[in-house]
């Protein structure tokens, strides 16, 4: 959803990403409290005092959602369920879980985690004001901690809407799914839900944007988008793994991929292969089996100008779990592998033998056709 971002930190052994659109929401925090927010209620102060002030609290929001993220991994990790890690967005932040969780249970305490761990912040932040005010404490502390335990207190509330996937439509999904046993149908109503919301939060953005507050409307309706876009996308997800699930790959795979010799020129490859095929990757075997595979990303990191010198075995990316996949491993794994490591396609071995491709365009197509023809519940 979110690319590759920018690896920050681990932190409990969690790796902390950050989108480039999540700069975008730290320059506008730090210009609204520093140029808005502060001057208006906190007077009298130097402008490089608002400066470091709304530098302050876009860092403690940055820390604020990290902290909300990481109480929903920690929980996910108590049962179970693999997170590739935690990455901050224009909207926020997302604790990027693998798969579905095994229960209504986990899901639910997995959920709720992120709202009680943004009201302890708020609570922590209000404590910290009225003991700064004690002790007469600096000014711009007193009003960084204020605005932290204000925003930290709306985080928990705004999460707590029964719309997916937001934390409290996560909470109504794993409520429906306990008293049902049916997680498709929950996460469908929940969804519906989460696309109501999105629909009214738009309406808000409009209404907004008419009275004059032209920032605040957008905002609204760009996070009703994102909540309805969301709500879908995940719905999607568990229908794909709803259709797939239990299918080998090698149902879904091309057999008998072109392959490529690993001595031949890059040159070679490009006007024998890649002109002629016009395929993306290429598996590299020789006698001795499969090696690895070659494509464009590898091409494109080679000068025009070394094409004629530099050999396949050179550039190669060797073949390893990350790029190739057993035949008979279910469709759904592969999806997460796919997912994972950001490969679209994968070579496919049997007895270590190559015997096909798996490309996440064909597998989607099919999986379309599928969904199609059998219904979808």
């Amino acid at each position: 959803m979110f690319g590759g971002g920018i690896r920050l930190f681990k932190i409990l052994g969690f790796e902390v990403k950050i989108d480039a659109s999540w700069l975008i929401l730290a320059v506008l925090v730090t210009w609204s409290l520093a140029g808005g927010y502060f001057p208006q209620n906190y007077q009298g102060l130097a402008p490089a005092s608002y400066l470091w002030m709304g530098v302050a609290g876009a860092l403690g929001l940055f820390a604020s959602i990290v902290f909300h993220e990481l109480s929903h991994s920690l929980v996910a990790r108590r049962y179970g369920m693999p997170i590739r890690g935690i990455t901050l967005f224009i909207f926020g932040g997302v604790a990027e879980m693998e798969d579905e969780p095994p229960t209504a249970q986990a899901e639910f305490l997995m959920a709720v985690a992120g709202p009680i761990a943004s009201g302890a912040l708020a609570l922590s932040f209000y404590v910290v004001g009225l003991l700064g005010a004690g002790i007469a404490a600096p000014v711009p502390v007193l009003a960084v901690a204020g605005w932290l335990a204000f925003v930290n207190t709306m985080l928990a509330v705004f999460n707590l809407v029964p719309a997916f996937p937001l934390d409290g439509g996560r909470m109504l999904r794993a409520a429906l799914w306990y008293r049902t046993g049916n997680l498709q149908w929950a996460t469908r109503l929940s969804a519906n839900a989460g696309s109501i919301f999105g629909f009214v939060l738009i309406g808000l953005g409009l209404l907004n944007f008419i009275a004059g507050n032209v920032i605040g409307g957008i905002w609204y309706a760009l996070i009703g988008m994102f909540i309805r876009a969301a709500a879908a996308s995940s719905y999607m997800q568990l229908q794909t793994r709803r259709v797939i699930a239990g299918e080998p790959v090698r149902r879904f795979m091309v057999r008998n991929p072109v392959t490529v010799p690993p001595d031949i020129t890059v040159q070679r490859l490009v006007n024998d292969h890649v002109y002629v095929h016009y395929h993306e990757l290429f598996p590299v075997v020789d006698e001795s089996g499969l090696l690895g595979g070659v494509g464009i990303g590898q091409i494109k990191q080679v000068p025009r100008d070394k094409w004629e010198l530099a050999r396949v075995f050179e550039i190669m990316s060797p073949a390893s779990p990350e790029n190739t996949v057993e035949a008979g491993l279910d469709a759904v794994e592969a999806l997460k592998l796919m997912r994972r490591t950001g490969n679209s396609r994968l070579m496919v071995v049997e007895n270590g033998r190559l015997v096909g491709l798996v490309t996440l365009k064909d597998l989607l197509h099919l999986i379309g056709l599928k969904m199609d023809l059998e219904g979808r519940e």
